[in-house]
């Protein structure tokens, strides 16, 4: 078989890989944002529907982990080669994680939904999802289109995800403090804000994973870091 027959052949797997890599991304767009929305209206039909959907991204990591190894096996790529295929693996765990965030909301949407409301909570918290849903769409873009500066952007924009984070966490301590019959309610929100800043910490490794491939370095600088609640004294 000659090299470049070998070329073409990686290249049409890596495609068909990168394929799944994209429909799993909007598979865990669409679970940030509907995750959210089932918080912010109380809707345990749709919080439900983000939990079974977390089996589709579920799935789609397992096939993307069984066709990279086939790719590996049968394609022996060379080392620049492999470095790519290596990202596929990375970029797919991140969205699963995400994923798994996600439905970690749901799963919250149905406790809170007997409880009482905490003003304005639910949709700051659709505002910071929406924002880790932008990021997650441009890193996915940086990653398809070997962007290292869109990449870098998502990189810097995950310090206004900590910044939110951080104001609904001063929120809730502040609704405790006034009513200890806010304290249940409010625990359960931070676990919420809480996920939804991790998400953003895995959007930013994807976007890592990007500036890494296009230029094979790893980001020089310290990632921004603006969750003042996991600093110790």
């Amino acid at each position: 078989m000659s090299e470049q027959h070998i070329a073409s052949a990686f290249d049409r797997d890596l495609e068909a890989i990168q394929a799944h890599i994209m429909k799993m991304g909007g598979l865990v767009e669409a679970a940030i944002m509907s995750a959210a929305r089932s918080l912010e209206s109380r809707d345990i039909e749709l919080a439900q529907e983000v939990r079974q959907g977390d089996k589709a991204i579920d799935a789609l990591e397992d096939l993307i982990d069984e066709e990279t190894a086939r790719l590996i096996a049968l394609r022996a790529p060379t080392a620049s080669d492999l470095r790519l295929v290596l990202s596929v693996l990375k970029v797919s765990g991140n969205l699963e994680r995400i994923g798994d965030y996600a439905k970690n909301i749901a799963k919250r949407t149905t406790v809170l939904a007997s409880a009482g409301e905490i003003s304005g909570s639910a949709a700051a918290l659709r505002r910071m999802a929406r924002e880790v849903e932008r990021m997650l769409r441009d890193a996915l873009d940086a990653y398809i289109q070997r962007d290292a500066e869109l990449a870098t952007d998502v990189i810097n924009r995950d310090e206004e995800v900590d910044q939110m984070y951080n104001g609904l966490f001063r929120e809730f301590l502040t609704f405790m403090a006034e009513d200890p019959r806010n304290i249940s309610a409010c625990m359960h929100l931070h676990f919420i804000a809480k996920n939804i800043e991790r998400m953003g910490d895995h959007v930013t490794s994807i976007a890592e994973q990007v500036v890494y491939l296009v230029t094979g370095d790893r980001p020089t600088e310290a990632r921004p870091k603006a969750d003042i609640t996991s600093q110790t004294a």
